[in-house]
């Protein structure tokens, strides 16, 4: 073979410490608000619906957190990730382009969720918590949560958008196998739930109003807390073992990327594949470009204002400075249920509005239409989300391909789309919204 394609590492390798951005930032990042008085939230506030042990992570200063060993061996039954080199998605481009990706489909949930699902589920338990509750989209976040709950031995409720509950009934499957309870959003088991089924019986759900009904189940339910799958801090740098995996991989490949990208919803798996790298261009080790693809049809970074707002339709969560289209903005149906969010993570939106890193959106057919290139040079079906990064990847080949020039892209595969194939349908019978 005259290419090395796969970059293994061994299980020794997984990362002992997750990387917490914070204390990198060249500016503080602004503080949640409490959705009451408007000042900064304390530990208390956070208390209400989280486990003080993950609030004190969601806090914390310090630049590094230990990874217990509990979840270490979780882990392991599919960490470290394997980081592979598209060689044939090159040569169908015709670039002199280097690409490379981070394959976090092989996770029992089949996406990067597990790498913080299993944290907040042992951090639960360690609390004593005998329930969690939670949302969901494309169903990889309350999937990976059903599993991580199962492991511990924690009730799992999940709270799945609407749209996605009729759209993805095999997510809702391996939710119901891992032994959770699954409630399409908006539903009649929450006040806030009923009051939008009253207005508009036919509401398709947004993750505002699923995040709005779990945090009510959560506060009002005894022994019981709230989970989230993306945004917050901690959420975020629980991911950051694909970033921190991939600094070793891209020196065993024996190349450092001019290119980073991951797709952006919420943000976390984004910052999983980014936040390493950002460390390491703060610290002037590399110049790479960062870069963060959303879908046209919910763009909160390129289309969003940066001010307070809250994370829910119900304004029940802090405010948090980040790109926003409105808490009540409602997503259209795209099939990338996972990135129909209205507002982007502080902690990605802080390294927006200091130029760390760049934000493009993609059409949903353009991204549909590398998601099929991909599957038919590489072999794997992508996630709906994961399309647009690759999307975003090929625009970088295809660049290096006119420029003449060698350009070494990596990108996060953020999940395989083995339980999206009714997308797939819908893309090649021509039926998807071009936007």
């Amino acid at each position: 073979m005259s290419d090395t394609i796969s970059f293994p590492l061994k299980q020794s390798d997984i990362p002992t410490h997750w990387y917490n951005i914070l204390p990198d930032f060249p500016e503080p990042l602004p503080p949640p608000l409490h959705p009451g008085t408007k000042k900064p939230v304390t530990l208390e506030d956070m208390t209400a619906i989280f486990p003080e042990n993950i609030v004190m992570q969601e806090m914390s200063p310090e630049r590094y957190i230990e990874i217990p060993e509990p979840v270490r061996e979780i882990y392991a039954l599919w960490r470290p990730t394997p980081l592979l080199r598209a060689v044939r998605l090159e040569k169908a481009l015709n670039t002199p382009a280097h690409i490379y990706y981070k394959y976090e489909g092989v996770s029992p949930g089949g996406s990067h969720k597990p790498n913080t699902a299993i944290p907040q589920a042992y951090y639960n338990k360690q609390a004593g918590t005998k329930r969690l509750t939670t949302e969901t989209g494309a169903g990889q976040w309350g999937s990976s949560l059903a599993l991580g709950c199962q492991l511990f031995g924690i009730e799992c409720v999940v709270y799945m958008v609407k749209v996605s509950y009729h759209q993805k009934p095999y997510r809702k499957m391996m939710m119901h196998t891992w032994g959770a309870s699954v409630h399409a959003s908006p539903s009649s088991n929450t006040a806030y739930g009923r009051s939008v089924l009253e207005k508009d019986p036919e509401c398709p759900g947004s993750l505002g109003m699923a995040i709005s009904e779990a945090i009510e189940d959560a506060v009002k339910s005894k022994n019981t807390k709230y989970s989230l799958g993306s945004v917050l801090n901690h959420v975020c740098m629980h991911q950051t073992v694909i970033g921190l995996e991939c600094l070793k991989q891209m020196e065993m490949a024996g190349e450092s990327p001019d290119v980073v990208i991951g797709c952006v919803g919420g943000g976390s798996n984004f910052a999983g594949i980014a936040f390493p790298f950002v460390k390491e261009k703060i610290a002037g080790k590399t110049n790479c470009r960062i870069v963060a693809v959303e879908p046209a049809l919910c763009a909160s970074l390129t289309q969003g204002e940066l001010r307070y707002d809250f994370g829910d339709t119900a304004e029940t969560t802090p405010l948090m400075m980040m790109y926003t289209l409105g808490h009540n903005f409602m997503p259209p149906k795209i099939h990338a249920g996972g990135l129909r969010y209205h507002g982007m993570a502080p902690t990605v939106s802080h390294l927006a509005k200091l130029k760390l890193i760049d934000a493009v959106a993609v059409a949903q057919t353009k991204a549909f239409e590398s998601a099929v290139l991909f599957a038919r040079t590489e072999g794997i079906i992508p996630a709906p989300e994961t399309s647009h990064a690759i999307c975003a990847a090929v625009d970088e080949a295809i660049k290096a391909r006119e420029e003449g020039k060698k350009r070494v892209i990596l990108f996060n595969f953020s999940g395989h789309g083995m339980m999206d194939l009714s997308s797939y349908d819908s893309f090649l019978a021509g039926h998807l919204q071009n936007a």
